[in-house]
């Protein structure tokens, strides 16, 4: 599994796809799948930051930032686009953030993302945690009903098949 830092480099055109689609509204905002104790999936609206080092998010006390202390695999997927079907898929495996050095800095960038929308910073409570990245799928299209859709998929060497 890759950091986003590490998969920027190695498929620099998935990942420069990928941070425009998750930040296609100004602040990045995609839906997270975690996994329930029982194995079933949980999908939520998240915001994931895309920082020089990795792909963080700070979770708030909830069902899924249990699902993700318990088992950290998840699927991130982005939000939808107003005119096309593009989309872009990640799954791997997240975990709290031991590097309390990352927090501040983290924390200013959500911050500073969404001053426009008048957001508070992330309180003591939620948790940071950092994605790393098995597999992505880019999938990018002429429009709404777009009957060949082009996927670009990329799986790590350590990815299950």
């Amino acid at each position: 599994m890759l950091t986003w830092e590490e998969f920027q480099r190695t498929v620099p055109e998935l990942a420069d796809a990928g941070r425009g689609l998750l930040y296609q509204f100004g602040v990045g905002l995609a839906f997270l799948s975690t996994v329930r104790l029982e194995g079933g999936p949980r999908v939520h609206p998240m915001c994931p930051i895309i920082a020089e080092r990795g792909l963080f998010a700070f979770i708030v006390p909830s069902p899924k930032r249990r699902d993700l202390l318990r088992d950290g695999r998840y699927a991130m997927h982005s939000f939808p686009a107003a005119d096309n079907e593009d989309a872009f898929y990640l799954t791997g495996k997240a975990s709290a953030c031991s590097d309390v050095s990352l927090r501040p800095s983290l924390a200013r960038i959500f911050a500073d993302e969404r001053s426009r929308l008048g957001g508070p910073m992330p309180g003591d409570e939620d948790d940071l945690f950092e994605f790393l990245i098995d597999t992505c799928m880019l999938t990018r299209t002429t429009g709404h009903g777009d009957p060949k859709p082009q996927h670009s998929i990329w799986k790590s060497a350590a990815a299950p098949e």
